[in-house]
């Protein structure tokens, strides 16, 4: 059970900067390439974003194997990284979930 918190707290971080990142680009990074001509923050926050995208479907996958969630919880977890605002929730459905433990 140990392990499955540590690593339950990590996909936790890796969903708040996910979260982060998905803002910065829906919010900053597209409104500056298609109103300003500015394509250059979306090449960097975009790369940034899928990076933190893959670790943070790869963390889940990771903590689906630990067999302590259960499968509506990991598709839930699993929309919440397609959905804007929807990490955090998720970040903080899991820090309480550790709390709770």
């Amino acid at each position: 059970m140990e392990g499955f918190k540590k690593q339950a707290n990590l996909f936790a971080k890796i969903s708040f900067w996910e979260g982060i990142s998905f803002v910065v680009l829906l919010l900053i990074a597209m409104p500056l390439k298609y109103m300003f001509d500015m394509p250059q923050m979306v090449k960097v926050v975009g790369m940034l974003h899928g990076v933190l995208f893959v670790a943070y479907v790869f963390q889940l996958l990771y903590l689906a194997t630990f067999k302590v969630l259960s499968i509506k919880t990991i598709a839930l977890y699993f929309l919440g990284s397609f959905v804007p605002l929807m990490a955090f929730w998720v970040e903080k459905q899991v820090k309480s979930e550790l709390e709770a433990a």
